[in-house]
C-alpha cells in the first residue's frame, strides 16, 4: 500500500512538474507533452503518443462542442439553434465521459481545458448576439464537426489499440449526424 502512495505521489509531483514548466503552453499541448514523456522509451512509444494525439484533440473539441451548446442555449435567437445547443450539451457530455474514463483506463493524460485555438472561437462566439451569434455558432458547429468526423475517421483507420479504435469508431457516426445537422442549419440561417 506504502508503494502504490508513494509512487502515486511521484507521478503526482512529476506531472505537475511538468505542467509548470510549461505555463506558455497550451492544456492539449501540454497534456500531449506529458504523454510523451511518459511513453519515451518504451516499446510502444509510437502507438502511444498517436493515442495519445488523438484523445487529447477529441477531448478539446468535445469541450468546445458542449461550451459552445450551452452557450447556444442563452443566446441563439432560432429555436432550432438552441435545440441544436441542447443536442451538443447532452450528446458530447456523454461522450466526454466515455473519453475521460477510457483515457484514464489507458494512462493517457487529457487536457482540462481547450486547446487555445478554441478558447479563441468561444471568445469570438460570446462577443456576437441574435443573427449574428447563431450565423457564427453554426458557422463553427460545420468546421468542428468537419475536424471532428476526420479525426476520428483516422483514429478509428489508423489507432492501433482495440478500445480507443473502438470509442473512435462507434462515435463517428454520431459525429457525422452531427455534421449532417449543422450544415442544414447554416443553409437555413444563411438565407435569413
Amino acid at each position: 500500500m506504502k508503494k502504490v502512495a508513494s509512487t502515486g505521489l511521484f507521478l503526482a509531483a512529476f506531472l505537475f512538474g511538468i505542467v509548470s514548466c510549461n505555463q506558455e503552453q497550451g492544456a492539449v499541448e501540454e497534456a500531449q507533452q506529458t504523454n510523451e514523456q511518459m511513453a519515451e522509451g518504451t516499446e510502444m512509444e509510437d502507438q502511444m503518443t498517436e493515442q495519445s494525439d488523438f484523445m487529447t484533440r477529441a477531448a478539446s473539441s468535445g469541450m468546445l462542442e458542449v461550451e459552445a451548446g450551452k452557450l447556444a442555449q442563452q443566446k441563439a435567437q432560432n429555436a432550432e439553434v438552441k435545440k441544436y445547443g441542447e443536442m451538443m450539451v447532452t450528446e458530447h457530455t456523454a461522450a466526454n465521459k466515455e473519453l475521460m474514463a477510457l483515457a484514464q483506463q489507458k494512462n493517457v493524460v487529457v487536457p482540462d481545458s481547450m486547446s487555445q485555438n478554441h478558447m479563441d472561437q468561444m471568445q469570438s462566439l460570446r462577443d456576437k448576439t441574435g443573427a449574428d451569434f447563431d450565423k457564427e455558432y453554426m458557422d463553427l458547429m460545420v468546421t468542428s464537426h468537419e475536424e471532428a468526423v476526420t479525426l476520428f475517421e483516422d483514429a478509428s483507420n489508423n489507432i492501433q489499440d482495440t478500445e480507443v479504435k473502438n470509442f473512435a469508431s462507434t462515435t463517428l457516426p454520431k459525429l457525422r449526424q452531427h455534421h449532417e445537422r449543422a450544415q442544414q442549419l447554416k443553409d437555413v440561417i444563411d438565407k435569413q
